[in-house]
Formats: structure tokens, sequence, C-alpha cells
């Protein structure tokens, strides 16, 4: 697998102890209401041109990605990897998991 899913825990120390990660939010703005993980750059998986955007990203960097649920983002981790991405961490259960353990 070109990804790896990983727990809140997980995502959490990912943040801390990573310096270069990139926080990726692949939901849409509306669903900004239900909350969002701090710094995090936004691009909507439902926009036409989310694969144009995620392609002008740097491809050496860390990707700490999630949406409401964890499918969008595992969708986008299997997009990434197939574009070259290499360090690339899905959130299990999504921001609705993150919520949970706040």
């Amino acid at each position: 697998m070109s990804f790896k899913n990983i727990t809140v825990t997980e995502f959490k120390n990912k943040i801390e102890n990573e310096a270069d990660a990139v926080i990726l939010d692949v939901r849409s703005e509306a669903e900004l209401e239900e909350g969002s993980i701090p710094n995090h750059v936004m691009i909507d998986f439902m926009q036409p041109e989310f694969a144009n955007k995620v392609a002008e990203l740097a491809k050496d960097k860390t990707y700490l990605i999630y949406c409401r649920s964890g499918n969008r983002s595992g969708k986008t981790c299997a997009m990434m990897a197939q574009m070259g991405f290499s360090k690339l961490y899905n959130l299990e259960g999504g921001i609705m998991a993150w919520n949970a353990l706040q």
C-alpha cells in the first residue's frame, strides 16, 4: 500500500513530530462548521480542479490528509500515490473521529 491509514493519536503525533508535514483537508467549505484541524490547507475533493491543485503540491513533504469520515481522504491518498507522492497518511474516521477525542 502506498499510503497508511492512521488513528487520531498517530495523526496528532505526526503533526507534533514532523516539521514538514502538511495537513490537508479535502472537505468542502460548508463542512468547516464541523470543526477542523489547526493549520490545515484546504482543497475541496468535489471541485473539478482538485487533481490540478494537488499536482501543484511539493512531492517531498509528508501529507496528513483528512475529510469528514476518511473516505474522500483515502481516495485522495490513493490518487496522490499514483502522482508520485510517497509520505501519505489518511486519518481513520476523519474529523468525526478527531472531534470525538477532543
